[in-house]
């Protein structure tokens, strides 16, 4: 974790000093110090820079627990809010929402702060459904079917994929091409706003979510056993998965549709560590905040002036591993 920390505090300096905007590392280490004052070097700092940054690692923690909850739950290591449709469900309630109040996620205006506020829960209630679909076809005799869970959030992701789809096109042609950048995952244009919106549900579900993984450990046993234990299966994995929902939901809402987060970081973490998920949980979190600081640096730099969604590089970055982990799986 000490590890991790370094090289997330890394990633965020790369981000920081890393732009069009030309600043030495002195001028920025004053500027967030407050020793020198100077209106230029703070409205890229604070405006424009550490908001996407502190954006970007709350999202990769969110995603990245609630992809450890998802494999602990099915018991299976390709499990991922974007596999399982969640991430899908939620974006597509948010391009309703955008649709009929005028909101463009990547352009907020101080007039728009409480429609900001409102995105996650449209997210939530979109993700709330998704995950209400998957859990009606995949239940079997009184339990639930964790082959039956992938196959149906597949399914789910492409429904709502073709719902945003119709959506959007719906849309004039300003809110049309907002609304495509941020489906593709995109951060560039955060703000505190979006920081607000999205970190009470991040870190009340966080902390819920940290109280139950001793139920993760149990999940790895077979059902009979853990119903002998005493535990209500069922019922604590409908409420960790209504958790992951919440958690997915609330990134969604601020970063669009990202994959791959919550299923590398949770890998990765094991890797690192161990199964016990006490352990898993805090690495994944410190893993996804990594993994999306430095895309997103990626993402600004690689073809600047020009910049690049965030979702796409997470995708160049996920696809091989996912490819590798299949292949590993079949091994």
């Amino acid at each position: 974790m000490l590890a991790l920390t370094v090289a997330l505090f890394a990633a965020m300096y790369l981000h920081l000093t890393s732009g069009n905007f030309s600043m030495s590392t002195a001028d920025v280490f004053k500027t967030l110090l407050g020793l020198e004052q100077n209106e230029n070097f703070e409205l890229v700092i604070f405006d424009l820079r550490l908001p996407r940054i502190v954006t970007a690692a709350i999202v990769g923690m969110g995603l990245a627990l609630a992809g450890v909850v998802l494999q602990g739950i099915t018991k299976n290591g390709l499990a991922d809010p974007g596999i399982l449709g969640i991430n899908a469900g939620a974006s597509c309630t948010v391009v309703i929402f955008m649709y009929f109040f005028q909101v463009q996620l990547i352009n907020v205006e101080i007039n728009s702060v409480l429609k900001i506020l409102m995105v996650p829960l449209f997210g939530f209630v979109g993700g709330v459904i998704a995950a209400a679909l998957i859990l009606l076809f995949s239940y079997g005799n009184r339990r639930m079917d964790t082959q039956k869970l992938i196959l149906t959030g597949i399914a789910i992701n492409t429904g709502f994929g073709a719902l945003t789809l119709f959506w959007s096109l719906k849309m004039n042609e300003d809110d049309y091409q907002a609304a495509a950048i941020w489906m593709n995952g995109s951060i560039y244009n955060s703000n505190w706003y979006f920081v607000i919106a999205m970190l009470p549900w991040v870190i009340l579900l966080s902390l819920f979510v940290y109280k139950k993984t001793h139920l993760l450990d149990y999940f790895q046993l077979e059902e009979d056993s853990i119903v002998s234990l005493g535990i209500a299966l069922e019922r604590e994995k409908i409420f960790l998965l209504l958790a992951s929902v919440g958690l997915v939901s609330a990134c969604v809402s601020v970063s669009g549709s990202i994959g791959f987060i919550g299923l590398m970081a949770p890998h990765i973490a094991r890797q690192l560590i161990g199964i016990s998920h006490r352990a898993v949980m805090p690495v994944s979190m410190l893993i996804g905040a990594v993994l999306l600081v430095f895309s997103d640096y990626i993402a600004k730099n690689v073809f600047a002036p020009a910049e690049l969604s965030v979702g796409i590089v997470v995708s160049i970055i996920g696809i091989p591993y996912f490819l590798y982990l299949l292949v590993k799986a079949k091994g």
